[in-house]
């Protein structure tokens, strides 16, 4: 499941926001995020696959308390924080380590997302939608320059 998210996550990187990307803004920016946000969404919160991965580590973390990280995500959160540098770099984003920031980007988006479906197994996508516009929205106020 790690990897098949690291793949997801690339494929989405390089279709919305691939490292050539002519953005010179941070309206193009947000429109950018916001899609890739929404393709996330799409592809991760609505898959059966890691909605069963969740659920199996989240059963195993209450029989077995651990500190690992049963499913790695520090791939995905890496080849983010590289292009969110390229944007902070380019002077659109305000923030000297851009690690955190794709943590808080994940957090607004896709961790929020997952955390909202009542019924995991089958999630609402116009509410996945909403979680994901409204969590750009919020990351592109906390980290966009002014």
């Amino acid at each position: 499941m790690s990897q098949s998210m690291t793949d997801t996550v690339r494929r989405a990187l390089d279709e919305h926001l691939p490292e050539d990307a002519r953005i010179a803004t941070v309206p193009q920016l947000e429109h950018s995020l916001t899609e890739l946000a929404i393709d996330l969404g799409t592809s991760i919160v609505g898959s059966a696959d890691c909605v069963a991965g969740f659920a199996l580590v989240a059963q195993e973390r209450l029989r077995t308390p651990t500190t690992r990280d049963d499913i790695a995500t520090g791939a995905v959160g890496e080849v983010f924080a590289e292009r969110l540098a390229h944007f902070a770099d380019a002077g659109l984003l305000d923030t000297d380590d851009p690690r955190p920031a794709a943590d808080h980007f994940f957090a607004l988006t896709v961790l929020l997302a997952y955390d909202r479906q009542p019924v995991p197994a089958n999630p609402d996508p116009a509410r996945v939608r909403r979680t994901m516009v409204d969590g750009v929205h919020a990351f592109i106020r906390a980290y966009a320059v002014r």
